[in-house]
């Protein structure tokens, strides 16, 4: 992770860059996945298997895509970010809150469930987010960025997520933010130490599956 932000450097860096990126961040994800991240978040509230009615956070909702997806099937949706620039960017009728996901204003145990999409790899401290949805309870729904498993796929993956997203976020953009995301993938652990740190934080039953021929991951669980 030579040259990427740790700690409070790491939360003033995400923050500011998402500020910066705000305005086109919704325009940019459908292009560069193709507009395959909206079956992705779909994919997501539907694994939560949650009954309507289910009060959900959303954890760095960002503009509130998932809010939306969550609402659209039912369910409650409270969404947190620590940009003002993305919430001020939001297109969604759930409540919003600006704070930093490590210490969420809400009480223990007070939702069914919880979501985060792309976002784990911005977060100060992974293990402490593992911690802190262990408060809350409920099902968990995790969404991020992956590389493929099979070889000739992972390097063509590997070569449009370094080499063109940092360009065509450029133009549309900010280059060194577009940089920033791909790169930032080095914060994340290996797929077996994830599941096991969650599993120390509460949820033993924790499952990762592949989405988009592997681009992406999601990860579902149950607070023990």
């Amino acid at each position: 992770m030579r040259d990427l932000p740790t700690g409070e450097d790491k939360v003033r860096a995400v923050r500011a860059m998402f500020d910066a990126i705000a305005p086109r961040y919704d325009l940019l994800n459908r292009i560069l996945t193709f507009g395959m991240d909206v079956g992705w978040r779909r994919t997501t509230v539907r694994q939560l298997g949650l009954e309507p009615g289910s009060l959900v956070l959303d954890l760095a909702c960002g503009t509130g895509d998932l809010c939306r997806d969550l609402a659209a099937a039912g369910l409650r949706a409270v969404g947190f970010d620590l940009s003002a620039g993305m919430l001020a960017a939001a297109r969604t009728d759930a409540p919003l809150v600006l704070a930093d996901v490590l210490t969420l204003p809400v009480a223990a145990a007070s939702a069914d469930g919880v979501t985060c999409g792309f976002a784990l790899r911005n977060v100060a401290d992974l293990g402490a987010f593992f911690t802190e949805l262990g408060r809350r309870g409920g099902r968990i729904g995790l969404l991020e960025v992956a590389e493929p498993r099979w070889r000739p796929a992972r390097a063509v993956h590997g070569f449009y997520f370094r080499r063109v997203v940092p360009v065509v976020g450029g133009i549309l953009s900010d280059r060194a933010a577009y940089r920033y995301l791909p790169a930032s993938t080095a914060y994340l652990p290996e797929p077996d130490e994830m599941l096991a740190m969650l599993g120390a934080a509460g949820f033993p039953d924790s499952r990762r599956r592949l989405l988009g021929m592997g681009a992406a991951q999601l990860i579902v669980g149950t607070r023990s």
